[in-house]
C-alpha cells in the first residue's frame, strides 16, 4: 500500500468517525427534545423532534455509500475494514435511536392534553436520564476506543429495564382506575417502551466497542424487564 492510500485511509477512517459524533449528537438532543414534550405536555416541540429524525437518516445513508467504498478497496486491510464495518453497525443503531425518539414525540402529542400522573411522568422522565446516559457514555467509550466504559455500559442497562418495568406497572394502575385512561396509557406505555429499546441500541454500541478493541464480544446480558412488552408496529417509526 502506498503511502498516499494509508493517507486516504487514514482521512475516510477519520471522517466517519466524525460523522458517529455528529449522528449521536443529533439522537442525543431528539431523545431529549421528545421526552420533554412529552414530559412538559408540548406538541409543538414533539413535531421538532419528528422532523429533527430526517437528518439522522441522511447521515445514515452517507456512512453507508463510505463505508461500502471502503470495504470494497483492495487495498484495504482487515484493521480498517473492521473498523469500517463497526462504524456501520454503530451508525445502523443510531439511526435506530431516531426511529424511536421519533415515536415518543408521537406520543407526546398524542397525550398533549392528558392529565397523566406525576409518578408516571417521573419515571419517564428518570428513563430519559438514564437512556439518554448511556447513550452519551457509549459515544464517549467510542470516541476514546474505551471497553472498560463500554462494558460498564452495557451492564447498566439491567437498570432501565428495571425502571421499565415500574413505569409499566404504573401505567397499568392507571388504565385500570378509568377505561377512559387506556388510550393514554397505551400511548405512555409505548413511550417507555421505545426508551428502554434506546438503553438497547447503547448496549448494541457498547458490544461493537469490546469488540473491535479486544476482539471478543460481550455475552449473558442481564435483562430487568420482567412485562414483555412490545408493540410491532413499532419496530419502524
Amino acid at each position: 500500500m502506498t503511502f498516499q492510500n494509508v493517507s486516504s485511509f487514514d482521512n475516510d477512517l477519520s471522517e466517519l468517525d466524525g460523522d458517529v459524533a455528529q449522528m449521536g449528537g443529533i439522537v442525543e438532543d431528539l431523545i431529549w427534545r421528545a421526552s420533554h414534550a412529552l414530559g412538559r405536555r408540548n406538541p409543538s416541540m414533539a413535531i421538532q423532534a419528528v422532523r429533527g429524525d430526517a437528518a439522522v437518516d441522511l447521515l445514515e445513508r452517507e456512512v453507508q455509500a463510505r463505508v461500502m467504498r471502503l470495504v470494497q478497496s483492495p487495498s484495504a486491510t482487515s484493521g480498517e475494514i473492521r473498523h469500517a464495518v463497526a462504524v456501520l453497525k454503530i451508525v445502523c443503531d443510531l439511526e435506530r435511536v431516531g426511529d424511536l425518539s421519533k415515536n415518543i414525540a408521537r406520543h407526546a402529542v398524542a397525550t398533549s392534553h392528558a392529565v397523566v400522573p406525576r409518578q408516571i411522568l417521573l419515571g419517564i422522565e428518570h428513563m430519559t436520564e438514564l437512556a439518554a446516559g448511556q447513550l452519551k457514555d457509549v459515544l464517549d467509550a467510542w470516541s476514546a476506543r474505551d471497553a472498560q466504559l463500554a462494558l460498564r455500559v452495557w451492564r447498566r442497562d439491567f437498570n432501565l429495564d428495571a425502571l421499565f418495568s415500574s413505569v409499566f406497572r404504573d401505567a397499568l394502575d392507571w388504565m385500570i382506575e378509568d377505561p377512559r385512561n387506556v388510550e393514554y396509557s397505551t400511548h405512555l406505555l409505548f413511550a417507555a417502551k421505545n426508551l428502554e429499546r434506546i438503553g438497547d441500541h447503547a448496549t448494541n454500541i457498547a458490544e461493537q466497542i469490546v469488540l473491535l478493541v479486544t476482539g471478543t464480544s460481550p455475552s449473558n446480558r442481564l435483562k430487568g424487564d420482567s412485562t414483555n412488552f412490545l408493540d410491532p408496529n413499532e419496530a419502524r417509526g
